[in-house]
Order: structure tokens, then sequence, then C-alpha cells
């Protein structure tokens, strides 16, 4: 799975898509933008806080040269953030070079589009007013509650958007706001770990050519990689600490043929 060959420079990749200036950040200012920003042993996302976390832009810019090098045309978002502001900039740019093919010739229809989803209303609400200009996406609050899948326990979103991506982002969500618990147990514990499921309930829905990034949840990516039943390659890049599935298989048409072609390249098939 090599994912980010053409990507030699982020100072150059920020310098042809300036998506920085969408977050307010000169990154001259930034410092180093290929250094791993390591955070706090007890930083944990408080349900009571208001103030995001910086940024980490070495993050952002892989997520954005994935939406651009694979010409994604739909994202499932799981958690609002600054990468919510990168992958509207991104489609933006993938709707200019390429609405038109989009439209005439695959079958897509939530083209260019990202469904966010979050059980925090109030980050919800932050992140359209800190960006009012987020035309390529819609928000989705979706309650989430402790559960099961298989009868391990883990937690699922409520209201799910009915849309096909080809990209999702799991990026949450905390530990500490899904609702209840079973038998007792919940994620709600310091030492405790993220544990989303919702991927699973709609794997069998999803096309080839499908990549799944997941922005650390080592735990979780392990429970995904265990009970995932499709042919998914999986890599984990140790040193940016993401997660990354890529649904292998053979087109289930000749639509899913012609995007693949597309976006993913004939030596993909």
């Amino acid at each position: 799975m090599k994912l980010f060959k053409e990507l030699s420079s982020y100072s150059k990749y920020l310098e042809e898509y300036p998506f920085h200036q969408d977050l307010g950040l000169n990154y001259k200012d930034y410092g180093d933008l290929d250094k791993k920003i390591i955070r706090e042993t007890y930083l944990y996302p408080d349900p009571s806080n208001k103030i995001p976390f910086s940024e980490e832009m070495d993050d952002l810019i892989r997520l954005h040269h994935l939406i651009i090098s694979r010409k994604v045309t739909t994202i499932l978002e799981i958690g609002v953030g600054k990468s919510t502001v990168v992958f509207n900039h991104a489609l933006e740019q993938n709707k200019l070079k390429y609405g038109e093919f989009v439209k005439k010739n695959l079958r897509r229809s939530n083209p260019f589009e990202c469904h966010s989803i979050d059980n925090n209303e109030d980050w919800i609400e932050i992140t359209k007013t800190t960006n009012p200009s987020l035309q390529n996406v819609t928000f989705h609050y979706c309650p989430c509650h402790v559960s099961t899948f298989n009868d391990r326990i883990c937690t699922l979103y409520n209201n799910f958007p009915n849309i096909c991506p080809d990209l999702i982002y799991l990026d949450a969500p905390d530990q500490f706001s899904p609702i209840g618990n079973v038998r007792g147990i919940s994620t709600n514990h310091p030492d405790r770990l993220p544990m989303s499921a919702d991927i699973l309930t709609i794997e069998h829905f999803l096309l080839p050519g499908t990549l799944i990034v997941i922005d650390g949840r080592a735990a979780n990516a392990r429970f995904l990689k265990t009970n995932l039943q499709r042919n998914w390659d999986y890599h984990y890049y140790e040193e940016y600490d993401q997660h990354f599935f890529e649904l292998k298989e053979t087109p289930l048409g000749i639509f899913n043929k012609k995007q693949i072609k597309f976006c993913l390249g004939s030596e993909w098939l």
C-alpha cells in the first residue's frame, strides 16, 4: 500500500495547496512540518473543554494528499474538527478538476461531499461558526451509546448518514462521551479505550477501493481488523501513528470499475 509515495515535501505541498489559510495558520510560524506532536500522558478529550487541540500539520497534509491523489468524491468523517476544514478544501479542488467528468461518467450520488458526524453538538457548532464557508460539508449530530457487536462491547452512533463513501476517517468518539453501559462496562474510564464498531455494521455496503483512515486509536483499529470480513489490505504507519484499511476486491460492476479506474488507476485492478 503506497499511499504517500508522491508526498516528498510537506512545505512544497502546502505551497501548492494552501489549506492552512482556511485554518488561520501561518505555517512558517508553525515549526517543523515533519515533526510528530506527542500529547501529554493524561491529555484526554474532556467533554467540558471548548478549546480544540492544536494543529498536527503532518497529519492534516497527509489527509489532504489522500483526497487529492485518490480523487476522492465522498467522505464519511467520524469526529468533526480541523480535519473537516481540510476535507472541505481538498474536495473543492477535486470538484474543480473532475466535477464534470464525475457527473457524466460515474455513479456518485453525493459527489464532492463530506458528511461529518459527532455526538457533541457544541463541537459541531464550534466547527461551523469558526469555519462558516464549509460548502462541501454536511454535519450530522449523532448520539452515541455503549452497545455490542457480536457480543463484544463497543460504541455505536445513532442516525448514521446514508451515504456510500470512498474514504472513511475515524477519529471519534472519545471514550468518555458514549452513553450507558453493558453489564456495568463502558468506555468511560481513564484507562479504557475508544472502541467504535460503526464501520463493521456497514462493511457489506462499502465498494472495492474504499479507504479507511484511523488516527491513532490502536485498540480500535485492531478491533476492526479482527472483525472485518472482506478482503482488506491493512497497513500501520508507525511513524505517523495512523492505520489504513483498503478494500482490495474485484469491482462489483461496471460503475465501480469505472470509479476505480478513474480514481486509483488501471494498475489497481
